[in-house]
This record gives C-alpha cells, structure tokens and sequence, in this order.
C-alpha cells in the first residue's frame, strides 16, 4: 500500500514530461524486485493505492478489483451540501466524446454504464461540507463526476468544478479491505492521517 501524493500521476503518460509517476518512482526504489500495477487513483486524486511485489499477486488483486470484492472508502470536501445527507447515487457515466482537452466523464442515465456511490454527510458547514464516500463501481471519475451531478462538485475540482490545476482537489482514498488471494488472510488499510482527522459528528 501506497499514499499517493495528489498531483502525481499513478502511471506514465504518452508525452516525456510525463514520465514522472508513482509506479515509476516505486520501481526505482524496489529494483531489482519488479513492481505490478494493481489499479490506478486519478492524479488529481490522493491517498492509499495498492500495488503488487509478484504476477501471482497482481492476478489475485486484479480479479479482487474485477469482481468489486475490494472495499473502498473515500473523504471529499464537497461544495454546498447534500441532500439528503446520505444516500445511493446510481447515475450511469458515459464518456463525453465532444470534448479534447480533458479526460470528461458525464452523467448519461440512458446509454452509459451502471455507476453506484454510498456517501454520508459527515459534517454540512456554511459553504462546504465533508462526506464519506463508498464506490460500489469503479468508473473513471466517478466519485468526481457524482457529487458534480449531485450539485455539489468537490472543492479544487479542475474538471467538473471550479479547481485551477493540479494537487488542489479535496479527494483522499483513506482505506481499503479485501482478502489477500494468496494467503486469504484479511487486509484491513486505513490512512494513518487523513485529512480530516477530527471529523465531527455526522450532522443530519
């Protein structure tokens, strides 16, 4: 497990000022041991990534991963506040094939691919709030694309909000759970220090 940095991307880009990532970084520090891509955090995105030591690992995970059997979690500062406070988004994504400059992902309820995010509201103040966020799919800018729909776009958002570049987006993965496919035994991560480490009390 990996705490990402936001701003860093999980694996290279097409262009040579790209090339710095995380998954470059890591193999660097662990050669001559390779290192396996499990799944990947946006750049803008930060906190716990998983990565694999061995192609027997990397098999296992992925199917973990595949198979929605990897328990995720998330913390956003989101503008305004949801209503209600908790709740199941389902609203299908569908990539938006007009635009050029940037990876956008739209809301399509019709023709796009069944997407699905539990969130709770954990603290609502007068301008933002904090929620806790639980993918149940993992489509490419999901979460983003979610709250975005929900009318509330997470703070620093460059896409789908009001963000001006890179490493501003309030978005950390805090913790995953699955079971390790080679020995079985259950793999419990929480973020040491998340960004909101005094949360309040859930407001309703």
């Amino acid at each position: 497990m990996v705490d990402k940095p936001s701003g860093l991307l999980t694996i290279p880009g097409r262009t040579p000022e790209l090339q710095d990532c995380l998954w470059n970084r890591l193999k660097e520090v662990f050669a001559p041991q390779e290192v396996f891509l499990v799944h990947r955090l946006d750049r803008d995105t930060s906190g716990l990534i998983c990565f694999a030591l061995s192609r027997e690992a990397q098999s296992g995970l992925g199917k973990l991963f595949e198979k929605r059997k990897v328990r995720k979690e998330y913390i956003a500062e989101v503008e305004g506040a949801l209503t209600p406070s908790e709740g199941l988004i389902e609203a299908p994504l569908r990539k938006d094939w007009s635009r050029f400059d940037a990876p956008v992902y739209i809301v399509c309820h019709e023709r796009g691919k069944r997407s699905l995010t539990r969130y709770e509201t954990l603290h609502r103040g007068a301008t933002r709030s904090q929620v806790r966020l639980f993918p149940e799919t993992g489509r490419s800018h999901q979460l983003r694309v979610h709250m975005a729909h929900q009318g509330c776009p997470i703070v620093g958002d460059p896409i789908y909000g009001h963000g001006r570049g890179p490493g501003e987006l309030k978005l950390f993965s805090v913790f995953l759970s699955f079971l390790h496919p080679l020995t079985q035994q259950r793999v419990d991560v929480r973020l040491e220090n998340p960004p909101f480490r005094n949360e309040p009390k859930k407001s309703s």
